[in-house]
């Protein structure tokens, strides 16, 4: 009997510690997955929402490419597109004809979006799914909060009760009105149907931030009201998602709610960059070169740097646009760029000829 029960020990033992190991891989890998998405990876396999296959094509950039140089190695020539850059957004702001798509009051949900660094008077405006979180741990040092990114725990980065950052809307008429006039300002954009394939994939499908209303509140809703197929059992659909977003009286879900859904908002209506001035607008398709820049055009080089950026995440991926939007038809597409059409044209991309055409 004594011997049995030694087996039994050695084996609840082994057992144990095959569990543990398991549960540390697995969160190992679920971290290294988090991380990678918060810089829009490209996956080399398609998500189950998209079912029609189309033939591979080049990976393509939607910005000219800049003079080559190495990471965080700032461009001589950078002055230029930065100039260039907003030099387009005061044309297309100064456009009567765009002014419904391009002009936003500025709002308490704006001031909301807006960061805010008084140590080093700074203003981030936030853009989700183009590598913000980034920005805020910068933003973070910046403010006194921690000594380095490194040091700042991951579940404190997006507290924004704990975290150090506060919002624009936080201060006095008075103090916002002095800020907006004084303080360097900043936000960054991203192609924007590429950014809406980061957001559904980063709130219906993968999730990793646990935030459990998105698949069990918001998704149903969709669902309820733009599914076509109604045999149809599954998840929300990347197609669902869309006719959604396209619908001109999408905001009835924002209203069901109780909030606007800042993760597919335009960046007209986070940033409202018609009204206020910024100094700089980074791209995501050019973050190894632009993180640099406006460091230093902040004053900040010397103090802090943006965390390393993986090779190759921040380029435009048109084949996994096409991939995702070959389900979709001509019309839910067209009214899908008709309500994003102000993004396009504000920050210089190039029209989505090849899904509406």
């Amino acid at each position: 009997m004594s011997e049995n029960m030694r087996h039994r020990c050695l084996l609840l033992a082994v057992c144990g510690w095959a569990v543990f190991m398991l549960l540390f891989v697995s969160k190992f890998i679920t971290l290294s997955l988090r991380d990678k998405e918060e810089y829009g990876i490209k996956p080399q396999i398609l998500d189950k929402t998209v079912t029609k296959k189309i033939k591979p094509q080049e990976r393509t950039l939607h910005t000219a490419k800049p003079a080559q140089s190495t990471p965080n190695e700032l461009d001589p020539h950078w002055d230029a597109v930065h100039a260039e850059r907003l030099n387009l957004l005061k044309n297309v702001c100064r456009n009567a004809s765009l002014r419904n798509l391009t002009y936003c009051p500025i709002t308490k949900f704006v001031l909301d979006r807006i960061f805010v660094c008084d140590k080093h008077k700074i203003l981030f405006c936030q853009t989700p799914k183009v590598g913000n979180t980034q920005w805020k741990k910068v933003l973070i040092v910046l403010n006194g909060e921690f000594k380095s990114i490194k040091d700042i725990p991951e579940p404190l980065i997006h507290n924004h009760e704990r975290n150090g950052l506060p919002r624009l809307s936080s201060y006095s008429e008075l103090e916002i009105t002095k800020r907006l006039k004084t303080y360097f300002k900043f936000f960054i954009v991203r192609d924007p149907f590429e950014r809406l394939i980061s957001a559904f994939k980063d709130k219906f499908l993968k999730n990793p931030r646990f935030e459990p209303w998105y698949r069990y509140n918001i998704a149903p809703a969709i669902i309820q009201k733009y599914r076509r197929n109604r045999t149809e059992t599954k998840g929300l659909q990347f197609d669902d998602f869309i006719r959604y977003l396209g619908d001109p009286n999408h905001k009835w879900l924002d209203i069901k709610i109780g909030e606007p859904i800042i993760h597919w908002a335009t960046y007209v209506e986070l940033c409202a960059p018609c009204e206020i001035k910024y100094n700089i607008i980074g791209h995501h398709e050019t973050l190894e070169k632009d993180a640099p820049y406006i460091l230093k055009k902040a004053g900040m080089s010397n103090l802090v740097s943006y965390p390393p950026i993986p090779s190759g995440i921040t380029a435009y991926n048109r084949t996994k646009v096409e991939q995702y939007f070959s389900g979709i038809s001509k019309r839910d597409i067209k009214r899908l760029h008709a309500r994003f059409q102000g993004d396009f044209k504000l920050f210089g991309y190039d029209e989505p000829e090849f899904l509406l055409n």
